[in-house]
């Protein structure tokens, strides 16, 4: 007699981000629970078969039940600062609530709300729950380096608690803590250029137009344009959704931009004297220290006033992120600037294409556009040792590569090398050191240490072009999720805080852990170590081969 058997299902041994068709029966979490328990933004998944043929089941964290005394909590060092019991905020439907009384969306958005409570799970990918076995920090790429604490916290022992970090869940929530009609908010860009500072500036207003807003002003040239107002052309700008419609399909920013200016008095007198609301900060590191100062301020003088940060650096360096907006966009035109250089090196003899992108204290730039674009031979950035002479160091290695194929491709990040040539003592009006340019440096280097061989040297910085130019569609996509859930923030009564992705989702983090330092590639790192090995560049030291 033929007996058949059916196959049994298979299914990879681990998911992330809790998401599967179907559940055990009985387990704690099932498709028809409540939604609104369900409060894990991310977390592990394994596949457990069994002789019924039951479903996956969850493990790791135990916050994933639907029983609230399981559920996670937000880490302290993340819980996001609120003006609502400090001012006595009363809450209020939100106007994109079914049967609000703004009534502009009849059917609502109640089943797109989020609340407080809500939370995201930082570093779910980064250590394996079941089968990490020793406690000791293991850094990649994705997250901060192993000097932080919240680093390590998702190690554990075989048998042990398993610990995470959370943040709060960004999004929209039924109940706000401003009158929308009332509200005047004001928008700043701050520092350099970046890619999607339009587009973020486009979707702030858009978002904050459907809440009801109607008075939003842009402040021009940065922080200082708060108090430097003499003249038509410092003055704030009245901001529409007409007049941004389609001010993303351009570089740069419509309000200006400038470094510096920042003297939190008289910032904060000007933002009392205009009434604001809301205050939207569009920078970076310092950019952010300067809305933190003023949040401080207007806590001290009991305004009640939102102070949202947008993380903005087109070098990725803000910790916890996993990138900010600007960047993937200046990793496609750094690699049309690699080609380009890789097209001049192959057609000369022992041609070398020498390319500078930007990256002060982060080699982020350089290590992705040299592995995406596939035609570099030597990345060199701020976190790894540029050693020049001797068999194992950067010149001898360029040697090689020249008497292997004739031409070389290598890519610079501006802030590498410095060790070498030495720090000038100056500093920017942020108060960022002056960089000596090295690529320079090395161009010139390489002519009187390889005159032998005469290298046919081409040198391309692209840098401003970069900083100029629209986004792609992904930070495209980035910069208007990151516009609107800086309004929801604002109107939750949220400040001091910025918004960003974190573990691929949107979340709200205070803004003292993100500006402790620059985030940096870890050259101990997995993302490093493959780099290295495409492009085949070895360890570079005085002493090794």
């Amino acid at each position: 007699r033929r007996v058949s058997r059916r196959p049994r299902d298979r299914a990879p041994r681990y998911m992330s981000h809790a998401v599967s068709a179907r559940f055990a029966p009985g387990s704690r979490l099932t498709r028809d629970a409540d939604p609104s328990k369900r409060r894990v933004a991310s977390t592990r998944m394994r596949t457990q078969h069994r002789p019924n043929n039951l479903g996956r089941i969850a493990i790791g964290p135990r916050a994933i039940a639907a029983d609230k005394s399981n559920a996670p909590e937000i880490s302290p060092e993340f819980a996001c600062p609120s003006l609502v019991e400090a001012h006595g905020l009363k809450p209020q439907q939100s106007p994109f609530a079914a049967g609000s009384l703004a009534g502009k969306f009849a059917a609502g958005l109640g089943q797109k709300f989020v609340t407080n409570e809500d939370c995201v799970l930082l570093n779910a990918l980064r250590y394996e729950v079941l089968e990490c076995t020793v406690p000791t920090p293991d850094p990649t790429d994705a997250m901060v380096d192993g000097t932080d604490d919240w680093a390590h916290d998702g190690v554990c022992e075989v048998g042990g608690e398993w610990r995470g970090k959370w943040a709060m869940r960004a999004g929209p929530r039924e109940s706000v803590y401003f009158e929308p009609g009332k509200v005047k908010a004001a928008i700043v860009t701050c520092g350099g250029l970046c890619p999607g500072l339009n587009d973020v500036i486009r979707q702030l207003v858009i978002t904050l137009e459907e809440y009801g807003v109607n008075d939003i002003k842009g402040i021009r040239y940065g922080f200082r344009g708060f108090f430097e107002q003499e003249g038509e052309l410092r003055q704030p700008i009245k901001l529409t959704s007409d007049l941004v419609e389609t001010i993303h399909l351009e570089g740069g920013s419509i309000l200006g931009s400038s470094r510096g200016g920042s003297d939190t008095s008289d910032i904060v007198d000007a933002i009392a004297e205009m009434q604001l609301d809301f205050l939207f900060v569009i920078g970076g590191n310092g950019s952010h220290a300067g809305a933190l100062a003023i949040d401080n301020m207007c806590r001290e003088r009991n305004m009640p006033t939102a102070v949202i940060g947008i993380p903005k650096t087109i070098d990725n360096d803000i910790l916890l992120l996993d990138r900010t907006f600007g960047f993937q966009t200046a990793v496609d035109e750094a690699i049309k600037a690699i080609r380009s250089a890789a097209i001049e090196a192959r057609s000369a003899f022992n041609g070398v294409g020498l390319v500078r992108v930007m990256g002060r204290q982060s080699g982020f730039i350089a290590m992705h556009a040299a592995l995406a674009s596939g035609e570099v031979d030597v990345c060199l950035i701020p976190e790894i040792d540029t050693t020049l002479e001797g068999e194992g160091g950067v010149l001898a290695h360029v040697r090689r590569v020249l008497t292997r194929k004739e031409h070389c491709v290598m890519l610079v990040a501006e802030g590498a090398g410095q060790e070498i040539l030495g720090k000038m003592g100056e500093t920017d009006a942020s108060g960022n050191p002056v960089l000596q340019n090295f690529a320079k440096f090395l161009q010139k280097e390489m002519k009187e240490k390889l005159a032998d061989i005469s290298p046919d040297i081409k040198y391309i910085d692209p840098t401003y072009m970069v900083r100029a130019c629209p986004t792609n569609g992904s930070d495209a996509v980035y910069c208007s999720l990151l516009g609107q859930n800086a309004v929801h923030a604002a109107f939750a009564g949220l400040s001091g805080v910025t918004v960003g992705m974190c573990n691929g989702h949107y979340v709200y983090l205070p803004i003292p852990p993100i500006i402790s330092r620059a985030r940096e590639v870890d050259p101990n790192g997995r993302m490093w170590e493959r780099l290295k090995l495409a492009i085949r560049q070895p360890v570079f030291s005085a002493s090794n081969k």
